[in-house]
């Protein structure tokens, strides 16, 4: 149950289609995953992403009634676009946004209309898309908040933004350099250079960051009245263990990754224009709102 001072997630009380996937089963399956993370990510991303896939499209058709079928994702932080495929077969026109050039082609997978931009200044104007979502991605950002209010910005009214990352003294906090970030992100990063010959991928002070459990839940309870929090909860957890992120101290070692669901409440004079939004409207809508390198797959890089 909430307490007192998270009145402003109240809808997350509310039992969402999504909990009935999120069974004992599911969490051993992708926790047990996290050890190919290096040395086979096609594995671990290929299962990350069918189950984001469900957990969007669930939340989605919880908030509108509908299925992702027609919709604009937006996906920040895509990376090399291991999610293009399960988003691909719901039907959705599936568009990742990444910084970084080599990640975005690290896999030699290719997005056609993939974006190169920062999630902290999203090239997308308001109200661009239906669904904004990120995985796993906040925590290699300086200021994931201001990420979080860019996803926000970028999405319509009654549409969905899927804010889901990595808490830092979980046991998956400090990625390949973990348990030792428990000691500090400079003492473990100085470790593993030393173990290994080489800097981690996941540099930490760089290109990764202590993102905490309470500061997700501060953010959500401070959002505008406009904003609704359908839903907080560890995404690796079964549904019987979701109060976890109620509990201070302990959300911040046992939550091992924070989902954060929200939306925009739209105005009731936008409500019919937004039911009756065709497929070549929300095609037009992308072409307003990408940069001029994405309408050009071979440019986003």
């Amino acid at each position: 149950m909430l307490r007192a001072e998270d009145t402003g997630l109240r809808r997350a009380v509310r039992r969402p289609r999504f909990a009935r996937r999120a069974t004992l089963r599911r969490s051993l399956r992708l926790l047990g995953s996290f050890r190919f993370e290096q040395t086979d990510p096609a594995l671990f991303y290929g299962g990350v992403a069918a189950d984001t896939a469900a957990l969007v499209s669930d939340f989605y058709r919880d908030l509108t009634g509908r299925s992702l079928r027609g919709t604009i994702v937006l996906d920040v932080g895509g990376g090399p676009g291991y999610f293009a495929d399960e988003f691909g077969r719901s039907g959705t026109r599936y568009l990742p946004v990444e910084p970084d050039p080599s990640e975005m082609h690290a896999a030699g997978l290719r997005v056609a209309g993939a974006v190169r931009g920062s999630g902290m200044a999203l090239p997308f104007r308001d109200n661009a898309v239906e669904v904004c979502i990120s995985s796993n991605v906040a925590e290699h950002v300086p200021h994931p908040w201001v990420m979080a209010d860019e996803m926000l910005r970028v999405t319509k009214p009654g549409g969905l933004m899927v804010f889901s990352y990595t808490v830092w003294h979980g046991p998956f906090g400090g990625h390949e350099t973990g348990p030792w970030h428990y000691l500090g992100g400079e003492y473990a990063a100085r470790r593993y250079r030393r173990k290994h010959g080489r800097e981690p991928k996941n540099r930490f002070g760089s290109s990764l960051f202590e993102v905490t459990a309470a500061d997700g839940m501060r953010w959500a309870r401070t959002r505008p009245a406009n904003v609704e929090v359908l839903a907080v909860f560890p995404r690796y957890h079964p549904r019987w263990a979701w109060w976890l992120v109620h509990v201070p101290v302990l959300r911040e070692f046992l939550v091992s990754n924070l989902v954060i669901v929200a939306t925009e409440r739209a105005a009731a004079d936008d409500t019919a224009t937004a039911a009756n939004t065709t497929a070549e409207e929300a095609k037009s809508a992308f072409q307003a709102a990408a940069p001029p390198e994405a309408a050009d797959p071979a440019r986003a890089v």
